[in-house]
């Protein structure tokens, strides 16, 4: 396992960690200043920024990414909607190739209509079904491009809404029947503030292995939790085992950042940028 203590080369931060403070194009700059080597941004902040703007900064700055946010959202209520997915997560791997990121991160959605509160229907199995055709038609598109595709699960409290794909087990029998020969192109996004309850988890890591194992975000589960969307806590300030799961992950073969992720609406949103990201390498070094 290796030792964070002394420097932090592989911390990278989630851009949403302080996307209530600066726009991208100063996260980026704060990060570089701060010797953070690598970032991963979000579609919108990419596209309020611009595209060929970021890319050129990244490049000035040398940051890396260690992922790029997001693709997914399969399901829909009707078939021009499920295309319209498609197209949609098509035009996140060429941002994503553009970027040069480690992979695509996949939210791979839930119930068509539940996240804006009405739920189309209610037959999660359909959605399932609808996530493995829009993965397996997605990555049609991310090969030829040399993008692989990383699917997160969530906690299963988003199931409705967000992701239907909710232990790592899951998504590694869709990497399985998608992608059976490992090579590359499919794997899994491992944020310990979905995956740390379950029991299965260790074992399900060394499943997984360095090829299926393509980003690792980190962060705290609250207690407690008073919103399950933006209080998630920083490194160090929850219940979450965070080295634990790390030295599993390293164990499997990950040798890759750690990437910090928090929503914080009650907290660290209100607190100034620069104290966010100075307590994110402080807290890499302790507490990840």
């Amino acid at each position: 396992m290796r030792d964070f203590s002394a420097d932090h080369r592989w911390l990278s931060i989630n851009t949403a960690t302080v996307r209530a403070q600066w726009p991208l194009d100063r996260i980026v700059l704060e990060c570089a200043t701060r010797g953070i080597r690598a970032i991963s941004p979000w579609r919108d902040q990419v596209a309020a920024a611009g595209l060929e703007r970021i890319a050129g900064l990244l490049r000035d700055t040398g940051l890396a990414l260690s992922g790029y946010c997001r693709g997914g959202m399969f399901p829909a209520a009707d078939a021009a909607g499920r295309q319209r997915a498609l197209d949609d997560n098509r035009r996140a791997v060429d941002e994503a190739r553009a970027l040069d990121a480690r992979c695509l991160v996949l939210v791979v959605g839930g119930l068509p209509g539940a996240l804006s509160g009405q739920a189309a229907h209610k037959d999660l199995g359909v959605a399932r079904a609808e996530v493995h055709d829009g993965i397996a038609a997605t990555l049609e598109h991310s090969r030829r491009a040399g993008m692989p595709l990383a699917i997160e699960p969530l906690h299963p409290m988003y199931a409705a809404d967000r992701a239907c794909v909710n232990t790592l087990e899951q998504a590694l029998d869709l990497c399985d029947a998608l992608d059976p020969g490992r090579s590359g192109a499919l794997g899994v996004a491992l944020d310990v503030y979905h995956v740390w309850w379950d029991p299965k988890l260790q074992s399900q890591i060394e499943r997984a292995g360095r090829e299926r194992l393509l980003a690792f975000h980190v962060c705290d589960w609250r207690v407690p939790t008073r919103d399950l969307l933006n209080d998630r806590a920083m490194m160090g300030d929850g219940v979450i085992d965070i080295p634990r799961i790390r030295g599993w992950v390293e164990a499997a073969g990950y040798a890759g950042y750690s990437e910090v992720e928090i929503f914080s609406s009650e907290d660290w949103w209100k607190r100034p940028g620069g104290e966010v990201l100075d307590t994110c390498i402080a807290r890499h070094r302790s507490a990840v």
